[in-house]
């Protein structure tokens, strides 16, 4: 019975991470700007990357791999935002424009 539910919840997670990594994708290439593309690829994929690490940590039944899943799990949650937060700072910093000529530019107003 126990088995039923590991693979339940492994299908689910599969599932679940794998439609994550599909929007990230389809925002990657319909987004308009780098900033929206940063911003797609920063938060879903890191969510659908790690859904599908909790996954296979589960799947494999081992305390040993599903704790270094979890650990890869919040090493993605810590290092993706600051990652896309740099990325966006150096795109900033070398001039590629904000999009809207609307947006407010605080950065360049200092």
């Amino acid at each position: 019975m126990i088995d039923y539910i590991v693979a339940a919840v492994t299908a689910l997670l599969l599932i679940v991470g794998a439609l994550f990594a599909l929007a990230a994708a389809i925002g990657l290439v319909r987004l308009p700007d780098l900033y929206t593309r940063m911003h797609s690829a920063s938060k879903a994929g890191t969510v659908g990357s790690g859904l599908l690490l909790l996954a296979a940590g589960l799947y494999s039944e081992d305390p040993a791999i599903l704790a270094r899943a979890l650990a890869g799990f919040v090493f993605f949650l810590l290092t993706a935002p600051v990652s896309a937060h740099l990325l966006a700072r150096a795109a900033h910093r070398s001039g590629y424009d904000l999009g809207a000529p609307s947006v407010r530019d605080d950065i360049r107003d200092r």
